[in-house]
């Protein structure tokens, strides 16, 4: 059972390379990294771990690209289980390590088997300097190499570029930040366990890679430390303060180990002669031989497999539903971009127009699949211009803004013609009710506008939808096409909500059943003027006083009734003082205006035609706020509605260039390639996870 998990994990994690290491995958899968300065002993843990030579070496950067490690321990399939020289070649006169039960795999080069390990380190080589040049730079994309030996616990490391400080030969000048950028990337994740190498025989508070670990697991619950170069310390100096957690203490502890020397190296020294080198000098050292069996390469592979095969079952359930998670997200995204063009251009246009149409429709009609809560939309928008804009805009019109007393008098006195009139003139009250009227014009215009950049409006959010931005020089022309549309609608739109007005104009309806009547006015205005005398009182008792008392008082104060007005309607235009200008009768002037003080019987008359204006006034408001948005509603809404379809048909349809404007904009072509290219990895992974 343990086996198969991190065989799976190793499936996954194969399955998953095409998409780097980096951020992009969208699975953190379980990996123990390994992080350390250079030159502090990585390459050569992870050799003994193995227990071949197969790193490349050197100075400067050796590692520039993430290798992902994975070890599969496989029983020897030979009864005699000595090492059976594939190649038959003699290495510097010795029998070489290669054989039949120890290979390597890349991920690259699928169904090829390495017997030689010489050829492994090549290959490494070879694939690092194809994706990253030869000037030394460095790539996040990962190497995956699968070595399969009877030496080795199945287990997965992930080797990172080491640490450095200075920028050799042609490297890049931020060579450092680009490293440390990288290892931050795998070794942030949290389902990352962190392998910080370490020299002994160099101060613990100075190691990169406990510093870079420190930084993402502060509290060292996810970091597991090694210590390299045990043997290199000064003579009576040993590490197991260390060890011991008294120095940097971590949840896993560090484990000290001792690598090859580059003399061992040179001499051809093999791992497993230096491994039991390694046991031999922890088993006699007096510092570590008490815990000798807690020290050593073997110790550290046995202490990883453990570790990561916890850390396995423990996130095992996570990374399936991240996976289905992220497939589903994946095939959304692809259904929406919609399959690669196989569809004729005409079909690719109906169904752009059809599903424009749908999504039109259901905006105007509140039935949108997006509706928000956060703001108004669509036909909800329009309500308001009618509702709230229109109304109160028509409501705010006040006849008296432009109606002067002054012009009521003299369109009173030019509407009785030549003889003065005897009663208030119907037709002074027409002329100035007609002239009122027509300043609804300009609102009932202006909300016809405003529902036009309403529509203009909804048709934005549509086609700001990802499925419309596929074919970009489609999506151009179906916006121009409708707004066209909308254009050519305003104009019958505009004609008949100015004919409604202007119905309301010609015909004055003083028989509205809402009008004041004539009488009635009068009467509001008779009382106003002569209100009816109260009951005189006495003030002693608070009792009425008898009729005759009543009187006498009300003789104490006549009420003054003079019609006769010595200025009258002209305002004295004739001084009587000036007997001769009299006498002479001149001419009237060329502009004769009424002046003066008006007649209390002109204050009646032209406060009842102001009582009547108002009235009708309103009734004709609540019309005009009434009909309008009907009007616009029939003319301009709905029309677009119903002729939408097969207005963008008859122009889209058949247009000439139909060929190039279906197009696919380059970023859906990119965007359905990483999609599918997602999905198909996702797929994969899925079932990979779906058989443990």
């Amino acid at each position: 059972m343990d086996e198969t998990l991190i065989a799976t994990i190793n499936k996954l994690q194969d399955a998953l390379a095409p998409l780097g290491g980096g951020s992009s995958s969208p699975v953190d899968l379980p990996q123990i990294t390994v992080v350390g300065s250079q030159s502090s002993g990585k390459s050569s843990v992870l050799e003994n771990i193995v227990g071949r030579d197969f790193l490349p070496r050197g100075t400067g950067i050796v590692t520039r690209r993430p290798l992902v490690l994975q070890l599969i321990n496989r029983r020897a399939g030979h009864s005699n289980n000595d090492l059976i020289n594939i190649n038959s070649t003699k290495e510097n006169g010795e029998v070489s390590e290669n054989n039949a039960d120890e290979w390597g795999e890349f991920l690259h080069l699928p169904n090829k088997k390495f017997y030689n390990f010489e050829e492994i380190r090549n290959e490494i080589v070879r694939e690092t300097d194809a994706k990253t040049g030869k000037n030394l730079g460095i790539s996040p994309v990962p190497i995956n190499l699968r070595i399969y030996s009877p030496h080795v616990l199945t287990l997965t490391l992930v080797d990172l570029p080491g640490l450095t400080k200075v920028p050799v030969g042609d490297q890049p000048k931020d060579i450092e930040r680009q490293i440390r950028d990288m290892i931050m990337k795998f070794i942030s994740k949290p389902n990352a366990i962190v392998l910080s190498v370490n020299a002994a025989n160099t101060d613990l508070a100075n190691s990169d890679g406990l510093k870079l670990a420190r930084e993402v697991d502060p509290e060292g619950a996810r970091t597991i430390g090694v210590l390299t170069k045990v043997d290199l310390m000064d003579e009576g100096t040993d590490v197991i303060d260390i060890l011991a957690g008294r120095v940097i203490p971590l949840r896993f502890g560090y484990v000290p180990v001792i690598n090859r020397g580059q003399k061992d190296i040179e001499s051809n020294k093999t791992i497993r002669e230096a491994l039991k080198d390694e046991r031999q000098f922890f088993e006699n050292h007096p510092s570590y031989r008490a815990k000798a069996q807690f020290c050593g390469t073997p110790y550290l592979a046995k202490k990883l497999n453990g570790i990561l095969l916890h850390h396995i079952k423990g996130t095992l359930p996570d990374i399936k539903m991240r996976i289905e998670h992220s497939l589903k997200k994946y095939q959304q995204e692809l259904t929406l971009l919609g399959p690669e063009m196989a569809e004729s251009p005409a079909s690719i246009a109906l169904s752009m127009i059809t599903q424009f149409t749908k999504d039109y429709n259901g905006i105007l009609d509140g039935e949108s699949k997006e509706l928000s809560s956060q703001e108004l939309s669509g036909g909800a928008r329009i309500s308001f211009v009618f509702h709230e804009i229109f109304k109160n805009g028509i409501n705010a019109l006040d006849p008296f803004d432009q109606i002067k007393d002054a012009d009521i008098r003299t369109i009173m006195h030019n509407t009785s013609g030549s003889a003065p009139s005897l009663f208030v003139g119907t037709q002074a009250f027409e002329v100035l009710v007609k002239q009122q009227i027509r300043r609804m014009e300009e609102p009932s215009i202006r909300c016809i506008n405003l529902i036009f950049d309403e529509l203009v409006r909804i048709l934005s959010q549509i086609i700001s939808q990802p499925q419309y931005s596929r074919y970009p020089a489609l999506k151009e022309l179906l916006s121009q096409q409708f707004i066209q549309f909308l254009r050519d609608e305003l104009v019958p739109t505009n004609n008949f909500v100015v004919d409604i007005i202007k119905s309301e104009e010609t015909y004055v309806n003083t028989a509205h059943p809402d009008l004041l009547k004539g009488s009635q006015a009068m009467q509001i205005v008779e009382e106003k003027f002569h209100p009816q005398p109260q009951v005189p009182v006495d003030p002693k008792t608070g009792k009425p006083l008898p009729p005759t008392q009543a009187q006498k008082q009300q003789q104490q104060h006549p009420q003054e009734q003079k019609d006769d007005n010595p200025n009258g309607f002209f305002g004295g235009f004739f001084s009587s003082k000036n007997k001769k200008r009299l006498q002479s009768m001149e001419a009237p002037p060329p502009v004769l205006r009424a002046t003066g003080t008006m007649t209390e019987r002109e204050t009646m008359e032209t406060e009842v035609i102001k009582l009547l204006i108002s009235s009708y006034y309103n009734i004709v408001k609540r019309t005009v706020a009434d009909i309008v948005p009907k009007a616009i509603m029939l003319k301009l809404i709905v029309r677009s509605k119903d002729e939408i379809q097969k207005e963008l048909l008859q122009k889209m349809y058949s247009h000439p260039d139909l060929e190039d404007l279906v197009k696919e904009n380059e970023m859906t072509i990119q965007k359905r390639k990483e999609c599918l290219r997602m999905v198909e990895v996702l797929k994969n992974a899925s079932e990979i996870v779906s058989s443990v």
